[in-house]
């Protein structure tokens, strides 16, 4: 029998739509602080533990409450109408609890059971030596989100399997035996605390060494007896961890369209005192900016509907078209960003306002590794004409 959790786990679209609303306005409340610190508070994440976010995709067999990746969705986009930093944990620490989830059994019961936040890695720069019962791992790892307020980090590294493959493993470590350096300060996503990692000879056991490549072949855990209702066991991996991204993008470009709206109703131009909400100018922008966004929501519920009916559909969706979808949304929400910004002119400048904070925001997450547009449709031009693209998604 697989071990449960003490307790089961009930958690309602609505709750957690409810709670996705309280966690955005505390973090904009202190939006400021998170900025000045580069990291959410401990009281931001203390809510979204409290309020279930972190725990809605623990499998149903270790107590989890069986959520939907529509539901993620809306709640993932909750978040980031208020703030994307939070947002962008909101949506790494529930993602993250897969990774025990296609450990083997004993790996499972021990992380969900001490039922701590999990940060990872994926970028296999680290060095793993087999050893007895286990590895030994030593690396250095930069952008690991939300490692300050995190209990395990996955990190990643390449090892050679018995017939001197190369493959990647990663190994889920107590976040007390890394050394965590604080190096985070960058130009936006400012609270999502991303910062570096550093294990020395640690000893990692095989219960808690999560096979990347297995997991993307198979789609499937270790144990026969899993939860066969699980949502990410039925989709692509890599399509699937990164799908939180565009979401992100959707919820910030929302948010800049309302700001943008409220901000230009009122507005007269001392260049001819003409109220902006009558001018030509500014209704074409917003009609402009506002179709893009539909745009972008049609293309979200495009790559969340692949993902559902990936195997459904005979697994035939190549990688290359999710990473083409995903960055094609992200595109379109900077588009929109930019646009807005080139619209209100100086006055949208100033540290701290809300059009600043949300672009600054989407222009860093369009920068992460598997948002970039120009790698994305390369591949999938690649995919288009018959060439193998080998990108993971």
């Amino acid at each position: 029998m697989t071990q449960q959790l003490s307790t089961q786990i009930n958690l309602n679209e609505e709750e957690l739509l409810e709670g996705a609303k309280r966690v955005g306005e505390l973090a904009e409340s202190q939006a400021r602080e998170a900025e000045e610190n580069a990291s959410v508070s401990r009281e931001v994440v203390d809510l979204m533990k409290e309020v279930g976010i972190t725990k809605m995709m623990i499998p149903r067999n270790q107590g989890g409450p069986g959520t939907s990746l529509k539901t993620f969705v809306k709640v993932l986009r909750t978040v980031s109408n208020y703030n994307v930093s939070a947002a962008w944990l909101s949506f790494l620490y529930p993602l993250h609890n897969m990774l025990p989830a296609y450990l083997p059994q004993e790996g499972q019961n021990r992380i969900y059971k001490d039922g701590g936040l999990i940060s990872d890695i994926f970028a296999a720069v680290g060095k793993a030596e087999k050893v007895d019962g286990g590895y030994r791992v030593t690396g250095k790892w930069n952008f690991v989100s939300g490692v300050n307020h995190a209990d395990w980090v996955g990190v990643g590294v390449k090892v050679k399997d018995e017939t001197d493959k190369s493959k990647t493993l990663l190994p889920i470590i107590p976040v007390e035996q890394l050394d965590v350096v604080i190096n985070w300060d960058t130009f936006g996503l400012r609270g999502s605390g991303s910062n570096q990692v550093n294990a020395d000879n640690v000893f990692v056991p095989d219960e808690m060494i999560f096979d990347v490549d297995e997991a993307v072949d198979t789609r499937r855990p270790h144990e026969e007896n899993y939860d066969t209702d699980y949502p990410l066991y039925h989709v692509p991996l890599f399509p699937a961890f990164y799908f939180g991204f565009p979401v992100m993008a959707v919820g910030a470009a929302e948010r800049m369209i309302e700001e943008f709206k409220t901000s230009t109703e009122k507005r007269v131009r001392l260049m001819d005192g003409v109220r902006e909400s009558e001018s030509p100018r500014s209704q074409r922008v917003l009609a402009e900016i506002t179709t893009e966004f539909k745009v972008a929501e049609a293309l979200l519920d495009k790559y969340i509907s692949l993902l559902e009916d990936y195997e459904k559909d005979g697994c035939k969706t190549p990688y290359s078209e999710f990473f083409a979808l995903r960055t094609k949304i992200i595109k379109n929400t900077v588009d929109i960003g930019t646009r807005i910004l080139l619209t209100l002119g100086g006055g949208a400048l100033y540290k701290g306002g809300p059009i600043e904070l949300f672009y600054r925001d989407l222009m860093s997450l369009a920068t992460h590794k598997t948002s970039l547009y120009e790698d994305a449709v390369a591949a999938y031009g690649q995919d288009l004409f018959g060439i193998e693209s080998h990108v993971r998604g």
